[in-house]
């Protein structure tokens, strides 16, 4: 009395209901049988979800990487927008980079020759007969043929930007349609670049003959001339010109421009008689004379002949100046009038200062800075006694939306006055 029986005890039963369980499950689908494929499909999805989350962990790194390349081809784009959908303003950036250039590699050149380093590279287009680069020459202070093979080297630099400013030229649609002077005027700066290394390479092989040289620094000149007319007609339309100031005074400013180019040959004719003969080392004299060639004319007569031009451009800057203020010019126009005036001044200090000091390279150097200048000032001020109406008339043309969604971001070209 209460005892159990055998066949009652826990041990006892478990076997029995595990039995049981087990010819239900197999007789037709019992709970535990369903309760096991339940088991099996929430492993199955708890695996899918951790290839989820392991693929959600990846996905930051190939998102950031999508964002990068998309940030740079933004930026490649922006960078481009300048010159391959230029606005009036963009393109007149573009042409004073131009300005600059041609303006600068006219006074490297100059510090090459006043540095005596004209022959550093005695060969071309190699800087030796056994050297493409810069190498140690026979005759000549290595420190010479670096000075000379990197002016070489900023040629490259000034190719770079005259084909950057030929581009923008020719996509500058202002009104719709290109501007076939502006084209011109861009072309020629390529061009004239290569011209450039022609005849750098003929100077260089006739060993700095004073003619080639004067070429070489004038043809430099008038690609100047025409990298300012770029700059100053791509700020203005296409429209008859129009006096901004009296006729006569317009007639001075434009007579300024030759005398000015005067001025400019009559200083090389003085610095090709003079002693700054641009090197001390003759590599292709052979059995002639080693002796850098040079004109044969009185050093005292040239320099008399350039200061009298001097003098007379001094008097016609100073009447147009002062004629300019009395008449009520346009502000812009009496400043670049007293503008070429003080330059012009400036530069007969320095040319009397060098003659009576011996001619040193320094004072020279700034004096073929000052003569660069002034032939800049003076075309600016031509062209700024004139008006050819704006580059936009009002209510013009926007650049295409096509092109637009090409940069990315809207470019509306603004009308200039």
């Amino acid at each position: 009395m209460g005892s159990v029986p055998a066949d009652a005890s826990p041990d006892a039963t478990e076997p029995a209901a595990a039995g049981a369980a087990a010819g239900g499950s197999a007789a037709a689908g019992s709970p535990g049988a369903s309760s096991v494929k339940a088991s099996s499909v929430k492993a199955g999805s708890a695996k899918a979800s951790s290839v989820k989350a392991g693929s959600a962990k990846a996905s930051p790194a190939s998102a950031g990487s999508a964002g990068a390349a998309a940030r740079t081809r933004r930026g490649a784009r922006a960078w481009a927008a300048p010159f391959l959908f230029p606005t009036p303003t963009s393109m007149r950036r573009v042409a004073l980079a131009g300005v600059v250039a041609n303006a600068g590699i006219i006074m490297t050149g100059a510090a090459v020759r006043l540095s005596a380093s004209g022959l550093g590279c005695p060969d071309w287009p190699e800087c030796t007969s056994s050297s493409l680069v810069a190498a140690r020459t026979g005759g000549d202070p290595i420190f010479h043929t670096y000075i000379e093979f990197t002016n070489r080297m900023l040629t490259f630099a000034l190719m770079v930007v005259a084909v950057l400013v030929m581009v923008t030229a020719w996509r500058f649609r202002p009104a719709g349609t290109r501007r076939r002077a502006i084209v011109w005027l861009a072309a020629a700066q390529p061009l004239g670049v290569v011209a450039q290394a022609v005849l750098g390479g003929i100077v260089v092989l006739t060993d700095l003959n004073p003619a080639a040289v004067s070429f070489h620094f004038l043809l430099s000149s008038a690609i100047l001339a025409l990298a300012v007319t770029l700059w100053s007609r791509c700020a203005e339309g296409d429209g008859p010109a129009t006096r901004l100031v009296r006729a006569d005074l317009r007639v001075l400013s434009v007579v300024l421009v030759p005398l000015v180019a005067l001025m400019l040959a009559a200083g090389t004719v003085v610095t090709g008689t003079g002693p700054l003969a641009g090197s001390t080392f003759v590599p292709h004299a052979g059995r002639g004379p080693a002796y850098v060639p040079r004109y044969h004319l009185p050093l005292e007569g040239v320099t008399q002949l350039h200061a009298d031009i001097g003098w007379m451009l001094g008097t016609l800057a100073a009447v147009l100046a002062v004629c300019l203020q009395l008449t009520g010019a346009p502000r812009r126009v009496r400043r670049l009038g007293w503008l070429v005036l003080g330059l012009v001044g400036l530069q007969g200090v320095i040319g009397y200062s060098q003659y009576f000091s011996g001619l040193p390279a320094g004072l020279v150097w700034f004096h073929v800075s000052g003569s660069v200048l002034i032939w800049i000032a003076a075309l600016r001020l031509m062209f700024a006694t004139r008006d050819r109406g704006p580059v936009v008339p009002a209510g013009g043309p926007v650049v295409p939306a096509d092109e637009l969604r090409r940069v990315g971001r809207p470019l509306t070209v603004p009308a200039e006055t």
